[in-house]
C-alpha cells in the first residue's frame, strides 16, 4: 500500500454502487486529497490539492459530467 494512504480515513458516497463500483476519497496531512478505486484499495492513489477537488466538485454540481454516467434508474 502507498505510504500516503496507509493511515488515511477513506470515504465514499452513500450513493455508491453496492457492487463496489465507486471511488473513495481521503484527506491527507498537509491538505491534499487522495482518490482511489474502491475495488482496488491496494492499487494506485491519485493525489489532488483541495483547490483541484473543489473545482471538480463544482463541475459535478454544475452538471458538466452528467453525460459520463447513466441516468438515474437506467441500466448501466
Amino acid at each position: 500500500m502507498h505510504t500516503t494512504s496507509r493511515y488515511a480515513r477513506w470515504r465514499k458516497s452513500t450513493a455508491s454502487n453496492p457492487t463496489g463500483n465507486c471511488v473513495e476519497l481521503a484527506e491527507l496531512p498537509g491538505g491534499r486529497v487522495a482518490v482511489r478505486n474502491s475495488r482496488s484499495p491496494e492499487g494506485p492513489v491519485l493525489l489532488y490539492t483541495r483547490a483541484e477537488i473543489a473545482a471538480f466538485i463544482a463541475g459535478v454540481r454544475a452538471g458538466e459530467f452528467d453525460d459520463l454516467a447513466p441516468r438515474y434508474g437506467s441500466a448501466t
